[in-house]
């Protein structure tokens, strides 16, 4: 694997990298109609715009690539057969991911310079259907990764991100459909997975940031971090012990705070100078190599993020793994 991608990140001359911002929350702002979806039966599933209304999708790209963001995401994230077949569209799931990745990937180009390359993220997100709770099986969810996987492959992404997971089973397979692609293709593209801890300090099935690690840990990834779900305050503990024991890259792509409901809408009020200065620290003290944003980032937090990691360089880490067996719910090291 020649990754351009993975060169850029481990460069000295820029080892922090910006992720984009939110995708929901800044197709939310163009008011989009049902029309734009292709009808009422269509609406809210973002990932159909890619087929019936492009142009609003690339100006989310656009807007982030403006604001410096060093990669953005494909509007992918709920982008299986699994979720596209609660509105009909199962069978699209490789045509609309396949044709996200080239979108998103036309638009970087547009902003791609040799002294500041812009690249693509395949999202692959949780789905709806959790495995550890019995709403699906493995095999079923790994099929459907599989072919989400092909279709950001084959549209020239990046990278690949599995993101906001919620369930260590969920992540086993989407890894795994995602080597099946891998091992098809003969060639492989740079892994991030990005859990997401709640407020109450696991997953949403129970499992600890240690159980997590020493699950994820035998995997081929190359960034583990969190995203999502709350903002960068509550992310502090977790992102340490990643900092401290993970023996891959960290990130943290936290919301814009945590939602408040205002006029029946969510409303998130951490500023764009907010999360700057919370992920500064994450930076130069924990050793945080990608940040971004998450829900209700908008690109003014974005270029805060790129303004802000221009010249800033992330704490070396030295991370001590301890080898570990892990349930669903914790770990306990082998010694």
């Amino acid at each position: 694997m020649n990754s351009p991608f993975l060169n850029r990140l481990h460069s000295p001359e820029s080892p922090v990298l910006v992720f984009d911002g939110a995708m929901g929350t800044n197709l939310q702002v163009q008011n989009l109609t049902a029309e734009d979806f292709g009808g009422a039966e269509y609406e809210g599933c973002n990932e159909y715009l890619i087929h019936t209304k492009p142009e609003a999708v690339a100006i989310v790209h656009r807007g982030f690539l403006e604001a410096g963001a060093d990669v953005i995401e494909t509007d992918t994230f709920g982008g299986t057969s699994i979720v596209l077949a609660e509105y009909d569209l199962a069978d699209q799931a490789y045509y609309l991911n396949k044709t996200a990745a080239e979108l998103a990937k036309s638009v970087a180009q547009e902003y791609s310079t040799p002294e500041k390359p812009r690249f693509v993220a395949g999202s692959m997100g949780p789905g709806t259907k959790l495995p550890t709770l019995g709403h699906i099986d493995f095999d079923t969810l790994k099929n459907a990764y599989v072919e989400q996987a092909e279709g950001l492959y084959d549209g020239g992404v990046d990278l690949l991100i599995v993101e906001t997971c919620q369930d260590v089973l969920q992540i086993k397979a989407a890894l795994n459909g995602i080597e099946e692609v891998f091992k098809k293709k003969g060639d492989r593209l740079p892994l991030m997975v990005s859990i997401t801890v709640e407020v109450m300090g696991t997953m949403l099935v129970g499992t600890e940031i240690g159980a997590a690690l020493s699950i994820l840990e035998p995997y081929p990834i190359d960034i583990l971090g969190l995203n999502c779900a709350t903002g960068p305050d509550k992310m502090k503990e977790h992102i340490k012990y990643l900092s401290e024991n993970s023996p891959f890259i960290v990130s943290c792509i936290p919301n814009a705070g945590l939602p408040e409901n205002v006029g029946g809408q969510a409303h998130y009020k951490l500023t764009p100078m907010e999360l700057r200065m919370a992920l500064m620290h994450f930076v130069e003290d924990l050793g945080v190599q990608i940040v971004g944003g998450c829900c209700g980032t908008r690109p003014a937090h974005i270029q805060q993020l790129a303004e802000m990691t221009a010249n800033l360089k992330p704490k070396e880490r030295h991370p001590h793994y301890e080898p570990s067996a892990a349930s669903i719910y914790s770990t306990q090291p082998y010694l």
